[in-house]
């Protein structure tokens, strides 16, 4: 059965960090792509961070670029998104996703998907 499990969300501060994890399992963690998104109320699902298969390219929105760090344990089948200098408008749930091999930016090209966890920045 293919499962990704998120954890780690919670309430922040202005400023504060979180570190994000998707465990994955039931399928070849190896040969996929593992995508960070994240929906807010009201808002369209978008990209926020993506690391391939081996972990050799990664990719961020601009809107992240420089305050978000994605990276993958295959040995333990987790993808990390630590998240530093949260603002509020980072709030949303945050979702992982799989895709084969390399990353995609269509939200529509990623086969698995994780349940979310809940992400809430505020003072």
């Amino acid at each position: 059965q293919v499962q990704l499990v998120e954890s780690g969300g919670g309430l922040v501060q202005p400023g504060g960090s979180l570190r994000l994890s998707c465990v994955a399992s039931g399928f070849r963690r190896d040969r996929y792509a593992i995508g960070w998104f994240r929906q807010a109320p009201g808002k369209e699902r978008e990209g926020v961070s993506c690391i391939s298969n081996s972990g050799i390219s990664t990719y961020y929105s601009d809107s992240v670029k420089g305050r978000f760090t994605i990276a993958r344990d295959n040995a333990k089948s987790t993808v990390y998104l630590q998240m530093n200098s949260l603002k509020p408008e980072d709030a949303a749930v945050y979702y992982c996703a799989a895709v084969w091999a390399f990353c995609r930016t269509a939200v529509a090209e990623y086969t698995y998907w994780g349940r979310g966890t809940q992400v809430t920045v505020s003072s």
